[in-house]
Formats: structure tokens, sequence, C-alpha cells
């Protein structure tokens, strides 16, 4: 019963992040008017960063709220080989891997609906802009770097959860743009798998390699080495009790 009710989290926080995340762009370029410095890369790329560590600050709440909810498979890998989620299991991440893609359908499909004309050009979803294989190692090598900063500013870097996330932020905007000739990039399987059902190719290889088995493997590789440069402090051994 635990893990259908955090499968039903998962699924009710990844359509609600799915929904969300284009909003972002469009938040983007009004303030980005507003200020008059949309010709200004660097003040963009600042107020988007900006946006988004409101934005993730707000998920993370929600996400505790919902008992632990999480809203992509990748992060969850990454803490899972790391030995950060106790309480987590194949079986369980088999149960809540599809829920999360569920959810990323729904809310895919939703923001189609209500997203205002002027800017239903934002709404494309990841897609591979170079070969197959090209693309496969741009994603899981993006998804690698991705989880280990994840991994690193959470348990290595500064203790303030607003620094934290805004680390965070500022490595996902630098790897958006990075990888954006290549794969999008999306760091997210079930955000991937939502836009492409909403555009009829989920059912496809190209979309498992380098959207889902690619990046599971970028995560699991980013924890092992996190776990390699970082190994966790061994526990003292009991002193053996003197004879009496």
């Amino acid at each position: 019963m635990g893990v259908i009710k955090a499968a039903i989290g998962d699924a009710v926080l990844t359509s609600l992040w799915v929904f969300n995340l284009p909003f972002l762009g469009v938040l983007t370029g009004i303030v980005s008017k507003f200020l008059g410095v949309e010709a200004l890369l660097p003040v963009t790329l600042l107020i988007t960063t900006f946006l988004a560590t409101i934005n993730v600050l707000v998920f993370s709440l929600l996400g505790h709220v919902l008992g632990g909810a999480s809203f992509n498979p990748s992060t969850t890998i990454a803490f899972y080989a790391a030995g950060l989620k106790p309480d987590s299991s194949l079986l369980s991440m088999a149960v809540r891997f599809p829920a999360q893609a569920a959810g990323g359908v729904a809310g895919a499909k939703a923001i189609l609906q209500v997203m205002p004309s002027q800017h239903r050009h934002r709404l494309k979803g990841p897609s591979l802009k170079v070969d197959l294989h090209a693309g496969a190692v741009a994603e899981g090598a993006i998804t690698f770097v991705f989880c280990f900063a994840l991994l690193f500013i959470m348990l290595k870097g500064p203790k303030t959860l607003i620094l934290q996330l805004w680390l965070l932020s500022v490595t996902t905007v630098g790897l958006v743009l990075t990888g954006s000739a290549y794969t999008g990039p999306s760091m997210n399987p079930a955000n991937a798998f939502g836009w492409a059902y909403v555009n009829n190719w989920h059912n496809t290889w190209d979309l498992f390699y380098v959207y889902w088995i690619c990046p599971f493997f970028g995560a699991f590789l980013a924890a092992w080495v996190f776990k390699f440069l970082f190994p966790a402090p061994s526990t003292p051994t009991t002193k053996k009790q003197k004879k009496s």
C-alpha cells in the first residue's frame, strides 16, 4: 500500500511539474520585456535561474507534502545508487516510474489545452537534433553531470537550502544551454515520455534508448563516481571489552 501511495504522489507531482515547466520560458520573456533586457542574454539567463530556483523550491515543498514524492526517475536512481534512499527498492521504482511517466503525459496534455496561442511555440518538449547514438551519449553525459552536481550540492555544498537550489538551478540552466543542440535536453525520462506521447513517438526505440536507458546509466554512474570520490565515513568499530 505504501508503494501505491508513493506512486500516486509521484504521478501528481510529475504532472504538475511537466505542466508548469513551459511557464518558465513564458515568465522569463515577460519579465525580460518589462525590464527591457530581451537582447541581453546574461540578464535573461539570470532571470531564468531566479525563476527556476523559486520553482524548484515550491516543488520541493510539494514533494514533502506528498510524502516524499519525486518527479524525475533519474534523480531517484542517483539517490538510490548512492545509498541515500534506504526506503527505495527496485520493486518500488518499477511501480513508481510508470506512474511518473503517466504523470508526464497528463501534464503535457493539460498544458496543451491552456497555453495561450502566442506561447504555444514553447510546447515542443525534448527531441533529437543529432543522430541516434550521438544523442544517446549527449543525454547520458548531461544527466551524469546533472545528477553528480545534485549529489555534490546537496551533500557537500552549502547548508542553506536556497543557496543549494540556486546552485542547482545555475547548473540546470547551463546544461540546458549545452544540450539544446543535441537532445533538448531532458534529464528527466518522465518529462521526455510525456511530450513524446503527445507527439506520438512514445513507443519508439529512439525514445527509450536516448531518454530512458542512457539517462539511467548516467545517473547510476554519477552515484558511483560520487561514492568513489566522497566515500561515506566508516563507522567506528566497537572496542573489545577488556577481559575481567
